[in-house]
């Protein structure tokens, strides 16, 4: 499984720190704003925590039988004869799985912003695309 370091660290510490700050303000915010108010404060809290979740989730997974793409808000599962390359150019934020029926999709769970560990982790993605999936080998 490869999944991003940083992004988790600071969508998990941000997510923390949103919620403590909004509670704490729908606590001591001035007396007119009603109770509905409060609420709609840690509310709005907690729903900025569930996205940057979505984000800190993201993954990608293999399997003898294939892989699956947790993205931010969709997952997919892919058998290793679907996935013909996985390519990130330079300054890309992630790679790129080109698939069997033409299209292609990201996968968010290698994050191009953590260099050494994303070089890493396309390198054994790739590896294992060589081995389990039906594109000759380019070498």
């Amino acid at each position: 499984m490869w999944r991003p370091r940083v992004t988790r660290i600071v969508a998990y510490t941000t997510a923390g720190v949103v919620v403590v700050t909004l509670a704490v303000l729908a606590v001591v915010v001035a007396p007119q704003f009603g109770l509905s108010d409060r609420v709609f404060i840690v509310a709005f809290g907690l729903f900025v925590a569930w996205v940057l979740h979505m984000f800190a989730r993201c993954r990608v997974v293999a399997e003898e039988s294939g892989i699956t793409v947790v993205n931010a808000f969709r997952t997919r599962r892919f058998e290793w004869p679907e996935v013909l390359d996985v390519s990130m150019a330079e300054g890309e934020p992630w790679p790129t799985l080109d698939l069997a029926d033409g299209t292609s999709t990201s996968a968010m769970g290698i994050n191009g912003t953590e260099k050494a560990l994303a070089a890493r982790q396309l390198a054994e993605l790739k590896a294992l695309l060589r081995v389990r999936g039906e594109t000759p080998d380019p070498h």
